[in-house]
């Protein structure tokens, strides 16, 4: 698929995966939407991301179903079209569980979970005009769980859980689906301070860059579960 002028909407798009993401694409000369709660963040994302290409960024919150209609709505309008959803919005909080406090396990639940099914609902009639392609960023803790994980795994399990039913949905009407589920990754998430001690993991590019191998892959071919690791541990 020549992916020159097709749009893109990557919620936590201003930092991390969702930014490295969003810089691939734009090299592919997509035209990219990068939403994220704050306007300094947004501001930020644009101020890296304008110089690529054409870059539209929303101040929203996926835990709002109406927020990401909105959003949805205000992508429509500036492009006319969508044909790429990624929901990568996401937080993390580890402790054991009887430690876990209920504020954290409910902001893990809207957040990771709820969240993709409102950006989902939100883009679901713009993703079906374009016959285009919704993707998950969940992670291999989607599938092996670990102490003092038990919100966080619960919130992983559950997408790729909702992505593999959503793929079965909405393959009827030729959008394609696919979750991601990466291991370490270099980011700033779970207040990780990138630095050259963190040159073994995956880097946030990387994973953009398996967004792009998606995307230009043939249409009668649907990779729907990738599990990402890196290609050695960290030996320390």
């Amino acid at each position: 698929m020549d992916l020159e002028g097709k749009v893109a909407y990557i919620t936590g798009g201003t930092k991390g995966i969702g930014l490295g993401i969003a810089q691939c694409l734009l090299k592919e000369g997509m035209k990219v939407a990068v939403s994220g709660r704050s306007q300094d963040g947004v501001d930020n994302a644009i101020s890296i991301l304008e110089p690529l290409g054409d870059i539209l960024g929303i101040v929203a919150n996926v835990v709002e179903l109406q927020s990401e209609h909105n959003a949805a709505a205000t992508i429509l309008k500036q492009w006319c079209q969508l044909d790429l959803v990624v929901a990568n919005a996401g937080v993390g909080h580890f402790a054991p569980i009887y430690e876990l406090e209920p504020e954290k396990w409910q902001q893990m639940i809207d957040t990771n979970l709820t969240g993709a099914f409102n950006t989902l609902r939100a883009s679901f009639e713009g993703l079906k005009a374009s016959k285009g392609y919704y993707m998950t960023i969940a992670s291999l803790a989607g599938t092996n769980f670990f102490a003092q994980g038990a919100g966080y795994n619960a919130t992983k399990f559950g997408v790729v859980g909702f992505t593999q039913a959503a793929m079965l949905d909405l393959r009827k009407h030729d959008i394609k689906v696919t979750t991601i589920m990466p291991g370490s990754v270099a980011t700033y998430f779970n207040d990780n301070v990138p630095s050259d001690k963190d040159a073994w993991k995956i880097q946030a590019e990387d994973i953009g860059k398996l967004v792009v191998d998606l995307m230009h892959m043939h249409p009668r071919t649907l990779p729907s579960k990738i599990e990402v690791r890196p290609t050695r541990p960290d030996l320390k």
